[in-house]
């Protein structure tokens, strides 16, 4: 049996100790007066919400398998199930990393070279990180709320997480970009991690002239982040806060960015830190912007019980698959 590593037994403690320390600060009592006059109608609304980003993403993801010729790619039904029951799993593991490495490998297992697998999670998450950007950056040109669209740490965070969307995008664009990306991997010291690394720079090049694909996939992204922020403003209003939508729009894609930092389990920890950071920023109280953070989350949760569901029922021949 292996012993866990270092980082599956920090990544739980810094969940708990700094959700717990952020909650102290907060106030619980407070917190939990916040969350106890929750209005149930703008939680439906949330939840509705869900099921819409949820499918978005799904098909954004079949989308990107488009280098695959068409003979060999699995059924919809399959890449169905191995999305959901992907993000399902991620919701226990660290931020979205988790389930990415889980769906690469569930496709792997339909018969899917590695590379490709690899190639079209790594695409989904890199243009769905670009579509935050873009978001983001939109919202800190145009909003003119008090110290949000001027605050210099959100152009400094959006700016750093641009120029590394644009390495990235290098490496599918760009031949000497993609050739530079094999030599490193070349010498990466682990054998396994060496030889994978060597096969996605020529799998993420195949995506170069798929334009309409690539096009298609970044809209639903920008869709799907527009559709978070505006589930975290019916979830700011089913608990009275009276932040405006604009100032979610600023921060929100900030927030998501945090969470995706492989820090902790599932962004629990990081995210309660960001809101409370941010919206205090707006002059949110803390209790209200805490449990914002936890709704939040939860809502997230709450989108990924499908995959729960295909797990439980799915006969256990399949099930090994993934």
């Amino acid at each position: 049996m292996t012993p866990p590593s270092l980082g599956q037994t920090l990544r739980p403690l810094v969940a708990i100790l700094l959700t717990a320390l952020v909650l102290w600060r907060a106030d619980p009592p407070a917190v939990l007066a916040a969350g106890a006059r929750a209005d149930l109608t703008w939680i439906a609304a949330a939840v509705l919400l869900v099921v819409v980003d949820r499918t978005l993403m799904a098909y954004r993801w079949i989308v990107l398998l488009c280098p695959i010729d068409r003979a060999s790619r699995p059924p919809v039904t399959a890449l169905l199930r191995i999305f959901f029951v992907s993000t399902f799993i991620g919701t226990f593991l660290p931020a979205s990393v988790g389930g990415d490495i889980v769906r690469a490998y569930g496709l792997s297992r339909l018969q899917v070279a590695r590379g490709a697998a690899v190639a079209s999670v790594l695409l989904d998450r890199l243009l769905g990180v670009v579509s935050i950007v873009l978001v983001g950056g939109a919202a800190v040109a145009l909003v003119r709320t008090e110290d949000v669209a001027s605050s210099a740490s959100l152009v400094l965070w959006l700016s750093i997480t641009a120029v590394i969307c644009v390495a990235a995008l290098a490496v599918v664009f760009s031949a000497p970009a993609a050739e530079f990306a094999q030599r490193m991997a070349a010498r990466l010291p682990v054998a396994r991690v060496r030889s994978l690394a060597g096969e996605l720079p020529q799998a993420t090049r195949a995506y170069a002239r798929h334009h309409v694909a690539l096009t298609t996939v970044l809209a639903g992204s920008i869709a799907v982040q527009v559709l978070r922020i505006i589930q975290a403003y019916c979830l700011g209003r089913a608990i009275g806060m009276s932040a405006p939508l604009s100032t979610y729009f600023a921060f929100i894609p900030l927030i998501l960015l945090i969470m995706l930092l492989p820090i902790s389990i599932n962004g629990i920890g990081t995210s309660q830190a960001a809101f409370v950071w941010f919206f205090s920023r707006a002059g949110t109280p803390a209790p209200e912007a805490f449990a914002l953070s936890v709704m939040f989350v939860a809502l997230g949760v709450v989108g990924n019980l499908p995959g729960g569901l295909l797990y439980a029922i799915t006969p256990a021949e399949r099930s090994a698959r993934l």
